[in-house]
């Protein structure tokens, strides 16, 4: 219909029987109609969602008003399209199908899943969901407040993810042949600082190392770090050992963060922030998977 729109809204309503059936009468008296709604039960109260499909000229403050007339409160209007309808307990199977596939893509598609931002808004009241994946932190933002109900579902969703990383690790540990050297000594490599880099030697010969590069332009306190390992010497600890003595470096180099970014699909990287001992917090961007470590409180790097 020309010049409607799709909404969603959520709003608390008494738990009393006849509330929900007073808010559909009024929607249907102002030609609202409501085309989808999810239930998130609470003690007191309850908080319900909906999509619905305005009259030309409606806005927010209709919106809110018209829900504010049939007893709800705290009610959140936000601008909809069509993958508004697209049936809950689907998009919950797809999200885990895909988290399974790819278990660094947990951030994006948690933060889609409950219509929320790895990034707070700034100068908006809002509220945050903190999952953890291992040590590493994952929070979500939004403005309308997350019901208890989502915060189980986010925990559950993170324990999949917790599932995947575990039996990873395992199949990792059991009937794995170390790769080839390319250097035919069993030498431990020396981590030496120069600069804004720490290098990993054996025998003389660079085998990995970690860069401590210029700060991001919106915080001058978080340094982008890169860290590179030669294939022939992966999976033997050194990537961590430089995470740990270059995230020290970007330290005394005035560093309050650390950023790394690789490729999405990149499974290395979380592994290996956890066997560092930090604890970080992951986004996902299309695909680019960032992590953001503090290193304030780290020891300085032994020079």
């Amino acid at each position: 219909m020309a010049g409607t729109m799709l909404w969603r809204v959520r709003t608390t309503l008494p738990d009393r029987p006849g509330a929900l059936a007073s808010l559909a009468q009024r929607c249907g008296k102002a030609g609202v109609n409501i085309l989808g709604m999810q239930i998130f039960p609470g003690l007191a109260q309850v908080t319900d969602e909906f999509v619905l499909r305005t009259p030309p000229g409606w806005g927010e403050d209709k919106i809110c008003g018209l829900f504010s007339a049939a007893g709800g409160g705290e009610t959140v209007v936000q601008p909809a399209n069509e993958a508004a309808l697209a049936d809950q307990p689907t998009r919950y199977v797809q999200a885990c199908r895909y988290v399974l596939e790819r278990p660094m893509s947990f951030p994006e598609v948690v933060a889609q899943l409950f219509d929320a931002e790895p990034e707070a808004p700034p100068g908006v009241v809002h509220d945050t969901m903190e999952l953890r994946v291992a040590d590493v932190d994952v929070q979500l933002h939004r403005t309308a407040p997350f019901t208890a109900t989502e915060r189980a579902r986010g925990s559950a969703m993170a324990d999949l993810v917790n599932d995947v990383l575990d039996r990873s690790r395992e199949s990792a540990a059991i009937g794995t042949t170390p790769p080839v050297r390319r250097l035919g000594t069993g030498s431990t490599p020396d981590l030496v600082v120069t600069g804004d880099a720490v290098t990993a030697l054996v025998d003389g010969v660079a085998v990995g190392i970690g860069e401590v590069l210029a700060p991001v332009e919106d915080d001058q306190n978080v340094r982008v770090i890169n860290l590179r390992v030669d294939p022939a010497w992966q999976r033997r600890g050194i990537g961590t050992r430089l995470l740990i003595d270059t995230a020290k470096l970007a330290h005394m180099l005035g560093a309050d963060e650390i950023l790394l970014t690789t490729q999405s699909d990149n499974q290395a990287v979380l592994p290996m922030v956890l066997a560092a001992g930090m604890r970080g917090r992951i986004r996902m961007a299309g695909d680019l998977l960032t992590v953001k470590v503090p290193v304030r409180d780290l020891k300085p790097l032994d020079r």
